[in-house]
């Protein structure tokens, strides 16, 4: 009677243990996130800049018709602050901070955001972001 339980217990744990993200891939998003608030609270641009995903950077440019570092000032986003949660789902992130939040994906050389300023739209409508690739 016991081998069975046993072996019961065994397997919903191997279960629960294979639900949500690796820490290491929480861990990568939100420090990416942190950073390109960082920099963009330090007024580091292009630091923040090469933290942008590749096609919201070219997004970012073709708008303001300008380089990102000189586009992304004009941008306003808001100040992210404390995290208030983090949700990973296989390569895509979504970071909450206290007065952002960003979606990130991850790539070869690691996580980008792909979209900032985002704020929930009501219902079940999407997020609205000011910033964000196409």
């Amino acid at each position: 009677m016991r081998v069975p339980l046993l072996l019961g217990v065994t397997t919903v744990l191997i279960a629960l243990s294979g639900c949500g993200a690796p820490q290491s891939r929480v861990d990568g998003a939100t420090g990416a996130g942190r950073f390109f608030e960082e920099s963009l609270a330090a007024g580091n641009f292009g630091v923040a800049c090469e933290l942008l995903a590749e096609e919201s950077r070219a997004q970012l440019e073709e708008g303001e018709k300008k380089p990102c570092a000189r586009a992304l000032p004009a941008q306003e986003l808001p100040r992210g602050g404390a995290v208030r949660g983090v949700d990973v789902y296989g390569r895509q992130a979504l970071l909450r901070l206290q007065g952002d939040t960003l979606f990130l994906s991850q790539f070869d050389e690691g996580w980008r955001v792909t979209a900032a300023g985002c704020a929930a739209e009501a219902g079940d409508m999407p997020y609205h972001c000011v910033l964000r690739g196409a």
